[in-house]
C-alpha cells in the first residue's frame, strides 16, 4: 500500500457557501492532477471548515511508472519535403517527445499516413511530481467572490494563513500565497490555539479531533444534531428538524456546541412560520416544540466555543427579542387592512415590464382558474375556492411582513386571511399555491391549491415565452425551469388528465391587450417541447429512461397519461423491453412503405400460407381487439402485457417470411401488416427507441 498524501489549506474564516464550493471542488481538481501525472491512488477525500480546507488521498504511488508508449504526430507529408527531408513540423515533433528525428516511423491509418514516433520516460517520484501540482490545486479551488490581501497578488476566499502538504510523513514542498508548505497546522481557535505539528497525513483527522476541530462534515453535522436533540430534551421539549440549518451552521464551526435561549411568551401569539423563520433567517437558530406539538418561546443556537455560555445567550436573547418585537409590529399593523383592500395596490407592483403588473397576472390567474377547472371536469366548489383565493393569493405582497421576510409571502397571506375571517379552504389556497417551492418540497394538497398553483405557473411559462423570454444554457433569471418542473410534478401528483396544448391554448388567450413577439401557434411550438423536457427529467427519477422516451415519442401533450403508459411498460424488464423493441423497429421502417388502407387475412391473397404468417394475423387481430378494449378505460398494464406477448409472433414471422415479396398483391397486404402493427403498438409507445 501507498502513502497517504494530505493537503491542509488553513485561512481565515471562509463563509459556509466557500467551505461547500471548496470540498465540491477540491476532490476533481487533485484527482485530474494526479490522473495527469500518471500517479495511482485510492479514494479521495476532501473536508473543510470555517477556517481550513483540506483534501487527502490513499495509497499514493511511490513514483510514476515508466512510460514507453507509441505517439502519433503530423501528417507525413507535413513531416517531410518531396525530397524525404524532415520538416520544421518533424523536427518540432520529434523534439517534443525526446527523440531523435531519425527515429520517426510512418503510420497509415484511415486519414492517410502520420508520423510516429517512441516516447520513453522514466518515472519520476511522486514527492517531485506533487509538489508544482498541489500549487495549481490551490490556484483553482473556485469561489464564488476572491479577496487579495497585503502586498501579495494571490486570489483566494479569505486569507491565507498556513499550508500543510504531506505524503506519509514527507513534506512536499511548494509555496503559495507567500507561504512555504509544512506540516505545522492550528486546532481550534478558542479551545485549541496552540499550533502543532503534524507527524504524518494519517494522523491528520485524529489529530484535529484531540484539538476540538471536527474536520469531516458529516461528522460535524452529526455531532451538532445528536446535542441539538440533547438540548432540546433537557429544555423540556423536541428539536425541530432542519435539513438546511444542519448544513448551514456545520460549515460555521468548527466543533459544534449547543446554547439554548429563550424569548418573551407574548411572541407566541405571533403565527409560527413567522417566529421560525425570524430565527432561521437571520440568526440561523433551530426551534423547539413543545410535547402537545405547539411551539415553545426557546430557540437552540450552535456556536464555536462553550466559552462562557451565560453571554452568549444574553447577546442571543436580546437580538431575538428585537427580531421578533419588529415581527409582531408588522404582524399587528398589517393586519389592521383586509386582505381584499390591498387588491388595488398590486396595479403598482411590476411582475414583467412586458406582461404587466401583479394585479394584472391575478386577474389572468383567476380567468385561467376558471378555464382550467372546467378542462379538467373539477367540482365547481373547488373551482370557486380556487378562484377566490386567485384573488387574494398576491395581497400578502404588499404587507410589511412580507416586505422584510420575503420567504413568508403566501404563508403571511394565509395567516392574515384566517384571522380575517376568510373561509379556511380559501385561506389554504394562498398558502399551498407555491407549492412545490423546491425539487424536495411536496406538491399542493387541496385541489383548489393545486389548480392555483398550476394557473400561476402556466401563466408566467405561456407569457413569458410569448415575449421572447426563454431559459438559454445555465441562464434562467425567471426560474421558467422551476416553474414547468413545479406545475407537471402538481398535475402528476393530482393524476389529472390535462392537455398541455389545451392548457397553453388557454393561457394564451388570456394574454390579450399584451404586445406579443410570438403568435400562439408559434409559442406552443417552443413552449411544448420545453415542457417535454421537463417532463422527461420529472419522470426519469422515478422509471426506466427507454421506457420514458419511448412514450413521449409516442405523445407528450398529457402527463399523466405519459406516466401510466411508461409506468406500465418499465414493468416489463429492460430485457424483455429490449427485444420487443429490435422486431417493432424492423416492423416500423418496413411499415413506411404501405399503401393505404387495411391488410387482408393472409389466405386471401395467396394459396400457400406460411404457418408464421397465419399466425402473425391471428396474434395481430387478438392484439387488436385487447388493446381497443383495454384502451377505453387506459389499462396500460394489460395493453403492454398484450404487445409484448405478440412480439415474439412478430420476431418470428420476420424469420421465416419475406415481406417485400415479388408478387404486388402479397407485398402490399404484408407491407399493410406492418403498418397495422405500427399504428396499434405506437398508441402507447414508440417501440423503436427500446431498441439497443
Amino acid at each position: 500500500m501507498g502513502d497517504v498524501l494530505l493537503l491542509e489549506i488553513g485561512t481565515e474564516e471562509l463563509p459556509a457557501s466557500f467551505v461547500a464550493s471548496g470540498v465540491d471542488a477540491l476532490p476533481g481538481l487533485l484527482g485530474a492532477k494526479l490522473a495527469e501525472a500518471r500517479l495511482s491512488h485510492g479514494a479521495i477525500t476532501a473536508a473543510g471548515t470555517p477556517r481550513r480546507l483540506a483534501v487527502w488521498v490513499q495509497d499514493i504511488s511511490e513514483r510514476q511508472p515508466d512510460l514507453d508508449e507509441e505517439v502519433t504526430g503530423p501528417p507525413s507529408r507535413v513531416a517531410f519535403d518531396g525530397s524525404g527531408a524532415p520538416t520544421r513540423a518533424a523536427l518540432s515533433f520529434a523534439e517534443k517527445i525526446g527523440v531523435p528525428v531519425e527515429t520517426l516511423g510512418r503510420v497509415q491509418t484511415d486519414r492517410g499516413e502520420y508520423v510516429v514516433g517512441r516516447k520513453k520516460e522514466l518515472g519520476k517520484p511522486a514527492v517531485e511530481i506533487l509538489a508544482p501540482a498541489l500549487a495549481e490545486v490551490c490556484q483553482k479551488i473556485p469561489f464564488r467572490k476572491s479577496m487579495r490581501w497585503s502586498d501579495g497578488d494571490t486570489a483566494f476566499g479569505r486569507p491565507v494563513r498556513w499550508l500543510i502538504a504531506l505524503l506519509g510523513s514527507q513534506v512536499i514542498p511548494f509555496e503559495f500565497a507567500g507561504l512555504s508548505a509544512g506540516r505545522v497546522s492550528h486546532g481550534h481557535r478558542f479551545l485549541a490555539p496552540d499550533a502543532f505539528e503534524l507527524s504524518s497525513a494519517q494522523d491528520y483527522v485524529d489529530a484535529l479531533r484531540e484539538r476540538h476541530v471536527l474536520v469531516r462534515m458529516e461528522e460535524r453535522a452529526a455531532a451538532m444534531q445528536q446535542r441539538l436533540s440533547k438540548a432540546a430534551s433537557e429544555a423540556g421539549g423536541q428539536l425541530i428538524e432542519d435539513a438546511f440549518l444542519v448544513g448551514e451552521n456545520a460549515s460555521l464551526v468548527e466543533e459544534p456546541q449547543v446554547v439554548v435561549g429563550g424569548f418573551d411568551q407574548e411572541f407566541l401569539a405571533l403565527p409560527e412560520r413567522v417566529i421560525l423563520d425570524v430565527a432561521k433567517g437571520h440568526q440561523r437558530y433551530f426551534g423547539v416544540r413543545r410535547a402537545d406539538g405547539g411551539l415553545m418561546a426557546k430557540y437552540l443556537a450552535v456556536v464555536n466555543t462553550a466559552k462562557n455560555p451565560a453571554n452568549i445567550r444574553r447577546g442571543n436573547d436580546r437580538v431575538m427579542r428585537a427580531r421578533l418585537a419588529d415581527a409582531k409590529f408588522f404582524y399587528d399593523e398589517d393586519l389592521k387592512i383586509p386582505l381584499a383592500s390591498r387588491r388595488e395596490k398590486l396595479d403598482a407592483v411590476v411582475f414583467h415590464k412586458r406582461l404587466g403588473s401583479i394585479g394584472d397576472k391575478v386577474a389572468r390567474m383567476a380567468r385561467l382558474v376558471d378555464e382550467l377547472g372546467k378542462q379538467l371536469s373539477l367540482p365547481a366548489a373547488t373551482i370557486a375556492d380556487a378562484h377566490a383565493g386567485a384573488l387574494l393569493s398576491k395581497c400578502d405582497l404588499t404587507t410589511l411582513m412580507v416586505g422584510e421576510l420575503p420567504e413568508l409571502q403566501g404563508e403571511m397571506g394565509h395567516a392574515y386571511a384566517l384571522k380575517q375571517g376568510t373561509a379556511p379552504a380559501v385561506a389554504r389556497v394562498l398558502s399551498e399555491h407555491y407549492q412545490p417551492k423546491g425539487a424536495d418540497d411536496p406538491t399542493a394538497s387541496s385541489d383548489a391549491g393545486a389548480l392555483l398553483a398550476l394557473a400561476d405557473r402556466l401563466d408566467t411559462l405561456t407569457g413569458c415565452f410569448a415575449v421572447g423570454i426563454m431559459p438559454t444554457g445555465t441562464a434562467d433569471p425567471l426560474a421558467l425551469r422551476r416553474a414547468a418542473i413545479g406545475m407537471l410534478r402538481t398535475v402528476l401528483d393530482k393524476g389529472w388528465e390535462l392537455s398541455l396544448r389545451a392548457a397553453t391554448s388557454t393561457a394564451y388567450a388570456g394574454l390579450s391587450g399584451i404586445k406579443l413577439d410570438l403568435p400562439a401557434e408559434a409559442t406552443l411550438e417552443k413552449l411544448l417541447p420545453f415542457l417535454e423536457q421537463r417532463l422527461r427529467g420529472v419522470l426519469t427519477e422515478r422509471l426506466p429512461q427507454d421506457a420514458v422516451d419511448a412514450c413521449l415519442a409516442a405523445s407528450a401533450d398529457v402527463p399523466s397519461d405519459v406516466a401510466s403508459r411508461a409506468a406500465a411498460l418499465g414493468a416489463l424488464s429492460a430485457e424483455v423491453r429490449a427485444s420487443a423493441g429490435e422486431v417493432f423497429k424492423r416492423a416500423a421502417n418496413i411499415a413506411k412503405n404501405a399503401p393505404d388502407g387495411e391488410p387482408r387475412a393472409p389466405q386471401d391473397v395467396e394459396k400457400d400460407v406460411h404457418a408464421s404468417e397465419a399466425a402473425l394475423f391471428a396474434a395481430l387481430t387478438q392484439l387488436d381487439t385487447a388493446v381497443s378494449a383495454a384502451r377505453e378505460t387506459r389499462d396500460y398494464g394489460v395493453i403492454v402485457h398484450a404487445i409484448a406477448e405478440f412480439a415474439p409472433n412478430l420476431g418470428q414471422y420476420f424469420d421465416d417470411v419475406m415481406v417485400m415479396a415479388d408478387d404486388a398483391a402479397l407485398r402490399d397486404n404484408r407491407l399493410r401488416t406492418m403498418a397495422k402493427v405500427q399504428r396499434i403498438c405506437s398508441s402507447v409507445a414508440n417501440f423503436n427507441l427500446l431498441a439497443r
